[in-house]
């Protein structure tokens, strides 16, 4: 065999490879959508700083209790902690195959000095949507 259609085969091999890669990066669950609501609810000021995840289930439904931890830092930041915590019980999210059950504040920690700092911790209920 010819080093040109050698070259040519590794090449197209490692193209494979690159695009098998990135549709397992794309490949995203309810954890990342959630993660990515509540950030967008926090208006881009929250930090998630805790996320865990465990399996729940009833006679009826399955899914995952999630306790998030999202700490809102300055002014500004504190302010969209404010909205984030009036809005998340109602908030409608959008998770694929997924139905967020329940949504609470569990507690809030804030301090002023030497900066406002607001520390949110709240745990949702996903089902699964079948």
């Amino acid at each position: 065999m010819s080093a040109e259609p050698v070259a040519r085969l590794a090449a197209d091999h490692a193209q494979a490879r690159a695009a098998s890669d990135t549709r397992r990066r794309i490949r995203r669950g309810p954890r990342d959508h959630l993660r990515d609501s509540l950030m967008t609810l926090a208006g881009g000021h929250g930090r998630l700083t805790q996320h865990r995840e465990r399996s729940w289930a009833s006679i009826t439904f399955t899914g995952t209790r999630h306790h998030v931890i999202v700490e809102f830092s300055g002014h500004e930041a504190c302010d969209a902690g404010e909205h984030f915590i009036a809005e998340l019980a109602e908030h409608e999210f959008t998770i694929p195959g997924q139905l967020v059950a329940d949504a609470a504040i569990i507690s809030v920690d804030s301090t002023m000095l030497p900066e406002p700092c607001m520390i949110v911790e709240c745990e949702l209920l996903l089902l699964v949507n079948s």
